[in-house]
Order: structure tokens, then sequence, then C-alpha cells
């Protein structure tokens, strides 16, 4: 890997109280140790102070790093390469150290916005993806769209406004990392019990499907009463609270879902043998989608500090992807968003950053969760 061509600069004032500029080992090691939610603020480029910190440390990453050709951040550092394959190359430089450090366990989230050259969007994110991916061995769990549902201001008269950016979910291991679905799952409606009967949450009572098994010509008896059989346990155990809501896809009724291929799908094949499957709802609620409607941050010192990225795109990796005990780590923090969420949520957290004047915002931000 490239290093940077413009030498990292750092300043010269003194650092503010409570964050390490050196030791980085010895103050990750002690910080691990203690029983403070109060975030480790690190000083220094982040390629060298990862290199300091051991292997197979922390549970959680996310960050969002300077974007390409963005804007000159303080004190230099990635961001400002002439050409977006060297800013590739240092930030995918990065990540490997980021790999190095993160438990075989843990999760790697990665915010990143694009860029134009000459007129055309370069890709910048992707392009990361996949070195990520092809050279380094991560395993691509989700592609996020981060919706921000407004944009910065935008003059372009031959163009789409851009009002959205990809959030990556990276982890190590294809299988055992830790994650935590029920902690992300949106409260269901319960199901209520209307004239004797059951009534799911979105209305769903049986009525229907019991009517269209007795008139089906494409089941036979015996399939008939599996399925009235199966109808009568399913509704029982939405009255119990083991199910949220269902589905019943019925031979000759209702299409497959997903794909009619008894090749490509088990549903298909289930349908083929059995004449009718369920679709069952978790009783905790659903999942989020892998789109997220959320509001850049605005109110955090904006005049010091320009970056977008807010507290709420934090809170559904880290309740999802960091256990409850675990430590967060952000190495390019700039004034603390993700060590802020990680706090708020009882989590421990590193932030790294080149400028100490972030630093000392980050510092400050925690600090008022107190």
């Amino acid at each position: 890997m490239q290093p940077l061509k413009s030498p990292v600069k750092f300043e010269t004032k003194p650092k503010p109280t409570g964050i390490a500029s050196g030791g980085f080992g010895k103050a990750f090691s002690a910080y691990s140790a203690a029983d403070s939610t109060q975030p480790l603020l690190l000083a220094g480029d982040a390629l060298q102070v990862l290199k300091d910190l051991p292997a197979d440390s922390v549970d959680f990453v996310m960050t969002s790093p300077p974007y390409w050709g963005k804007r000159e951040y303080e004190n230099g550092g990635i961001g400002l390469e002439l050409d977006y394959r060297e800013y590739v190359q240092n930030l995918v430089a990065i990540c490997a150290e980021v790999k190095r450090v993160l438990k075989p366990t843990g999760s790697f989230w990665l915010n990143l916005g694009d860029s134009y050259a000459g007129k055309g969007l370069v890709g910048v994110p992707w392009r990361v993806a996949f070195a990520l991916t092809d050279s380094q061995g991560w395993t691509l769990r989700n592609s996020v769209i981060w919706n921000k549902l407004k944009g910065g201001m935008d003059n372009s008269k031959d163009r789409l406004a851009n009002v959205h950016e990809p959030l990556f979910h990276f982890v190590k291991q294809p299988k055992g990392y830790f994650y935590d679905a029920d902690a992300i799952r949106s409260k269901p409606r319960e199901a209520q019990i209307v004239n004797g009967a059951v009534v799911s949450a979105t209305g769903v009572s049986g009525v229907r499907y019991k009517r269209q098994l007795e008139l089906s010509t494409g089941l036979s008896l015996d399939e008939k009463r599996n399925a009235l059989d199966g109808l009568e346990k399913i509704l029982g155990d939405v009255a119990a609270g083991k199910l949220s809501d269902f589905r019943m896809v019925i031979r000759g009724q209702q299409r497959t879902t997903h794909s009619d291929s008894e090749k490509l799908s088990g549903r298909a094949k289930e349908l083929r043998d059995k004449g009718f499957y369920f679709l069952k709802y978790h009783p905790n609620g659903s999942k989020p989608g892998d789109v997220w409607d959320i509001i850049p941050e605005d109110t955090q010192g904006r005049s010091t500090h320009f970056a977008p990225y807010p507290v709420d795109l934090c809170r559904r990796p880290l309740l999802a992807t960091c256990p409850v005990g675990g430590i967060a780590l952000d190495p390019f923090c700039g004034t603390g968003t993700t060590l802020y969420a990680a706090r708020s949520l009882g989590r421990k957290s590193v932030g790294i950053d080149i400028s100490t004047s972030y630093l000392e915002l980050a510092r400050n931000r925690c600090d008022a969760l107190l």
C-alpha cells in the first residue's frame, strides 16, 4: 500500500486532559480492564495508532472516514489524495489493521460517501468494498442505504441531487459472529380474540384459508386434513403469543414466494410435497430492512465539524452487533458520534482521530451523558 503523499501533520499545542497521544497499546489494555464507559480517546494517525493496539481486542468497529476530495480536514490526513485510487489504497490499508484488532466474532460497519471527478461519479464506496472482500477476505453481510431525506446545497443543473450513502456491514468470518436480531426488531401489533376467533395483528383469522381449503381441487383429502390441522396449530401459536402473524400459501390458490422452481426454492418443494406451507412472523416483531431513513446531524458543532454522520445511524449496528460489555472502536471518530451512541447504550468505546480539537469535542459530548 502506498503512503499518503502529504506528510501527516500533528498539532503542537498541549494535549487536552484525558486524550492519549502515545503508548496506545498500554492505554488500551488499561481501559479494557476498567469498568468505565467513558470513551478512551487516542490522538494520532489512524494507521499508526491501530498498529499499536492488540489483535482480536475489540468487538465492534463503526466509522465514517473523511470522504475523498470533499474538504480539507484539520491536520490533513486521508481524503486529500490527488487521485481516488490512492485514497482507496490508503483506506484499505487502514481496514487491514481494523481486521487485525477486531475479534473473530466482531463486525465492521463502514459509512462512505461518493465523489465526482471530471463530471463523473467515481464509485468510491463500492471500490473500497470490493477491495476489502477481494484482497482482505472480509465478508460483506449487508449494504444499507442511508436515505438522508435531504441533501446539502446542490446547484447542478444536469443531474439529480445526492441524498443517500451506503453503510456496509463486514464480518471477519461468514458464520459465528455476534448478532442480536431481537435487539433491533420493531414491536409487533398484538393478536386479538374477536367473537371467540383468533385474529392476527394484521387481521388474519384463518376463515378465508379454511374456505379456500374446503373448495380446493388441487389438494387431496389427506392434504386438506393436514392443512386444516396445521392452520389450527398456527392460530393457536398466534393466540399464545408464539407468533405475531402468519400467511398461508396453498397449492393452486396463492403463488409461491420468491421462486416457483423446486431446484431453487425449498418453499416450492414444500408446496409440491405437502400442498401448503406457512410464512411465520417473529413474535418480537420484524427486523429493519436495508433502507434507513435518517436525517443527517445538524446540531453538533457545525461551525467546527461538518460531517453529517448522525447518532441514530449508529444505534442499530451497536445494538445488533456489539454485545453488552463489548468495546466499540471508531478509527476516524471526529467529534465522537459513534462513541456517544456507544456510551448511551452502555458500551465501552475507543476513538482515534488526528485532531485533538475534535477529540476534545468528543470528550465533552460524552461527558454530557453523565
